[in-house]
């Protein structure tokens, strides 16, 4: 297996499109659009060159002649769901507005497309859709008054939550989806279950008999947003108390 370093040497984004001579039957476009929509049925194991052929109509060795692996082709479709994430201008709505969007967006794209899951840290996200995200993050958070490695470390952390959140959410989706049941329902299966033991545990116990009303559904929703919020508080507050330390210095000074 090659190193993340040789990927990101390898990466697709570091060569030339290829094209084929002559008129092209097919556009990169096309088959990364394909692509994409056999990840979000079959997932990563799901596809191949030969299965990606058949649904175009074309040989998998015609598919080599624009895109040069299945790792390229990757690359390729992990930049182009990327590109669904929208970032609102920081002129019109403050730091936090647009960053909980960013995160919402990214949330949001991970649950249309679970797959990009694992390829995450794994294949390089240097394409532009990738870039273009990450340059307006480094904006928003530069206007807020992030500076220096504050930017890595305040992105880094507001990503590792979305990510983290919606990875296990996606799981948990792909886990009931063959009953075809939604999560209230399944939630409803156990619950006698829960009724039974719930005297052993006892705080557990005592939260859900008040709150056996729950809504399992919304409550993802509601549980990203409250994450959300609440690392966006911490950062606004650190950076309230980084402020005043440096003006309680500079009067010292």
């Amino acid at each position: 297996m090659s190193s993340n370093a040789d990927s990101v040497a390898n990466s697709v984004w570091n060569r030339p499109p290829r094209s084929r001579g002559g008129q092209p039957t097919l556009s990169r476009e096309q088959i990364v659009r394909a692509a994409i929509e056999l990840l979000d049925e079959k997932g990563l194991d799901g596809l191949s060159m030969r299965r990606l052929g058949s649904r175009l109509a074309a040989g998998a060795t015609s598919l080599y002649w624009y895109v040069a692996t299945k790792d390229d082709l990757l690359e390729l479709a992990l930049d182009e769901v990327m590109g669904e994430i929208e970032i609102p201008d920081t002129d019109a709505a403050d730091w936090r507005t647009a960053a909980s969007a960013v995160a919402h967006g990214l949330r949001a794209m991970i649950l249309r497309h679970s797959w990009v899951t694992g390829l995450f840290g794994i294949r390089p996200a240097m394409g532009p859709n990738a870039m273009g995200t990450s340059d307006r993050v480094v904006g928003v958070l530069t206007d807020a008054g992030f500076s220096g490695m504050e930017v890595a470390y305040a992105s880094s952390l507001l990503m590792s939550h979305v990510i983290g959140s919606a990875t296990t959410e996606a799981a948990w989706r792909r886990s009931i989806a063959p009953s075809g049941k939604t999560a209230n329902e399944v939630v409803e299966e156990m619950r006698p279950y829960i009724d039974q033991v719930a005297s052993r545990y006892p705080n557990y116990g005592a939260w859900w008999e008040e709150n056996k009303a729950l809504d399992a559904d919304a409550m993802q929703d509601d549980n990203f947003a409250f994450g959300v919020e609440r690392l966006l508080d911490g950062l606004q507050s650190w950076l309230e108390r980084r402020d005043a330390g440096d003006r309680h210095d500079a009067g010292r000074a």
